[in-house]
C-alpha cells in the first residue's frame, strides 16, 4: 500500500553508465553502497532510456513523451545552457514532473547536470539549484550556478566535480526536510562520462583500479577489430595502454559516485527521513566500452546505434513497500514521468503524447503479468528501434541499413537478419508497428526523424524559426568543453 503520508525522494542520475556497468554485473567495479541499495531493493534488469543521447532521454524522464513529441534531439550544445547569454530553456512548453510535484506541495533540489537549456535560471518547480552551467566537461574546474531561484551566482568549482554534486546535495536535503514539506531532490553527477584520463580523477580513486584487468569486459581491440562505424580518431583507444586508462577513468568515476551516494544515504538516516524516502538510481542511457567493437552510445558510432548496450540502463529503487527483487519486465525511461507521480500521490498532467504508463503497481509489487506483450521503443533522430520479448528492428531515414536481429538465438545482436528474404514478412509487421506507434506519439512540430541529427549536438530548439534546417543540429564536434561527441 502506498503510504499514508507523501513520500520523498532522491532520484540519483548517472551519465553514460551502460546496463553492465553495476557491481552485480561488473565484479572489477567497487561501488559497494549501490550494490548494497540494488540488492535491498527493486532492480529492474531491462529498462531502456528514450535515447541513446544524454539531453533527449533526460528530457523524456521529465516530460514522459519521447523525443519526437518534446523536440529535444541530441546533447544540447553549451551555447544554449548559458556559456552565452542566449541560454534557452528547451522545455518551457511542457510541464515537467517536479514542476507537478511542486504544484502540489513538494519542496524540489537539482544537485549535478541539467543539460536540457538554460542552467543560469532555476527550472520551474525548483526551490535548491546547483547545475553544471554547461552540461559537461572536465571534472575539475567546472562552471556552476547555485543559489535559490531569486539568488543565483555563477561561479567556477574548483574541486572533483562529483564530490562537489554530493556535497551541495547534502546540503540541500537540511534545507528540504526543514520545510516540513515532502521532497523530491534529484542527484545528477556527470560521472562516469569522459574525459577519463589520469588527470581528471582524484589519486585516491585511480589508485584503486591501477592493477585491474577488466576481465569482465570486452578485451582489448585493435583499431582494425572495431566496428566499422566506429571512428576512433575521436577517442584514441587503439593502444592497450589507452584502454587501460580509460577504464581507470571510468571505474575511478564510479567508485566516486558510489562515495557520495553513501554519504546521501547516511544524511537520511541521520535526518529520520529514509523509512520515508524512495531512493532511485539509473543512468541517462547506455554505454559501450569495446562491446560491439565500439566505445560510445547511440552517436559512438558515425551512423547512430540502437544496441542494447546504448539503450539499457542500470535501474534500481528501493524505499517504502519496495520488495527486494530482480525483475526483468521491459520498461522505459519515458514511463518514470508518470510512474514518480503516482508513487507521490500526485495527479499526472492530461497529455495524450504520454508514451508510457505509470509501473508504481510493480515497484510495489501490486502488478500481474501485463495483458499483452510489452514492447520497447528507442529514437535517435532519423534512426528508430521497436524491441520486443524476442527480435530488435531498426529503421533509418533515407538510404541508411536497417537491422534485424533474433534476440533468442543471436542475444549479442551479431548477425543481421534484416535483408534474408525469409524474414520479410518479420520486418514488415515490426515496421507497421513501430511506424503506426511513432504516429500516435509524436508532434510533427518537435519530430526529427528526417531533419540532420549527426551526434554532434543540438544548437537551437526545433521550435524555434530557423532559415536553414541544417544550422540546427552542429556537423563537427567543435563544443570547447567535449573531447568527443556528447
Amino acid at each position: 500500500m502506498q503510504p499514508t503520508v507523501r513520500p520523498n525522494f532522491v532520484c540519483i542520475l548517472t551519465d553514460d553508465q551502460g546496463p553492465w556497468a553495476r557491481g552485480r554485473t561488473m565484479p572489477e567495479l567497487i561501488t559497494p553502497t549501490l550494490d548494497a541499495l540494488g540488492a535491498g531493493g527493486l532492480e529492474l534488469t531491462r529498462f531502456f532510456c528514450s535515447s541513446p543521447v544524454c539531453s533527449p532521454a533526460r528530457a523524456s524522464l521529465v516530460t514522459g513523451r519521447m523525443p519526437s513529441a518534446h523536440g529535444v534531439h541530441d546533447w544540447i550544445r553549451c551555447e544554449n545552457s548559458g556559456v552565452s547569454t542566449r541560454g534557452i530553456n528547451y522545455l518551457q512548453n511542457f510541464e515537467t514532473t517536479p514542476e507537478l510535484l511542486a504544484r502540489a506541495g513538494y519542496a524540489c533540489g537539482h544537485s549535478g547536470k541539467w543539460h536540457l537549456g538554460d542552467a543560469r535560471h532555476a527550472a520551474p518547480g525548483f526551490s535548491h539549484w546547483y547545475a553544471h552551467r554547461d552540461g559537461g566537461g572536465p571534472y575539475y574546474g567546472a562552471p556552476v550556478v547555485s543559489g535559490s531561484p531569486g539568488a543565483l551566482r555563477e561561479h567556477t568549482e574548483p574541486g572533483y566535480f562529483t564530490e562537489a554534486v554530493t556535497r551541495h546535495a547534502l546540503a540541500q536535503l537540511g534545507g528540504l526536510t526543514a520545510s516540513g514539506r515532502p521532497f523530491y531532490l534529484q542527484v545528477h553527477y556527470t560521472a562516469p562520462h569522459g574525459p577519463w584520463s589520469a588527470e581528471h580523477h582524484p589519486r585516491e580513486l585511480r589508485a584503486l583500479y591501477s592493477d585491474c584487468d577488466w576481465e569482465s569486459l570486452p578485451p582489448f581491440q585493435t583499431v582494425d577489430e572495431m566496428h566499422p562505424w566506429f571512428d576512433n580518431s575521436h577517442w584514441g583507444l587503439g593502444t592497450r595502454a589507452a584502454r587501460h586508462d580509460a577504464l581507470v577513468g571510468f571505474s575511478a568515476s564510479m567508485t566516486g559516485v558510489d562515495n557520495g551516494v553513501r554519504d546521501l544515504v547516511a544524511e537520511l538516516d541521520r535526518l529520520g527521513v529514509r523509512d520515508n524516502t524512495y531512493l532511485v538510481f539509473m543512468s541517462d542511457n547506455g554505454f559501450n566500452v569495446g562491446h560491439h567493437g565500439i566505445w560510445g552510445k547511440g552517436n559512438g558510432t558515425r551512423i547512430p546505434n540502437m544496441y542494447d548496450e546504448s539503450v539499457m540502463v542500470p535501474f534500481f529503487i528501493n524505499g517504502p513497500g519496495v520488495t527486494p527483487r530482480l525483475d526483468k519486465t521491459l520498461t522505459s525511461g519515458a514511463q518514470w514521468h508518470r510512474t514518480l507521480l503516482d508513487l507521490a500521490g500526485v495527479a499526472p498532467n492530461d497529455d495524450p503524447l504520454c508514451a508510457g504508463e505509470s509501473f508504481a503497481g510493480l515497484i510495489r509489487g501490486e502488478a500481474s503479468a501485463p495483458p499483452e506483450p510489452i514492447v520497447m521503443y528507442d529514437e535517435y533522430g532519423g534512426t528508430r528501434m521497436i524491441r520486443t520479448e524476442t527480435h530488435k528492428y531498426v529503421w533509418r531515414h533515407g538510404d541508411a541499413p536497417h537491422e534485424l536481429y533474433d534476440l533468442v538465438e543471436d542475444p549479442g545482436e551479431e548477425v543481421n537478419r534484416a535483408d534474408e528474404p525469409s524474414q520479410s514478412g518479420l520486418r514488415d509487421d515490426l515496421y507497421s508497428a513501430l511506424r503506426d506507434w511513432f504516429a500516435a506519439h509524436s508532434d510533427a512540430r518537435y519530430d526529427a526523424a528526417a531533419r540532420p541529427v549527426a551526434g554532434f549536438g543540438q544548437d537551437h530548439p526545433v521550435w524555434v524559426p530557423l532559415a536553414d534546417e541544417s544550422h540546427r543540429y552542429a556537423q563537427q564536434p567543435t563544443a570547447p568543453y567535449y573531447p568527443a561527441p556528447q
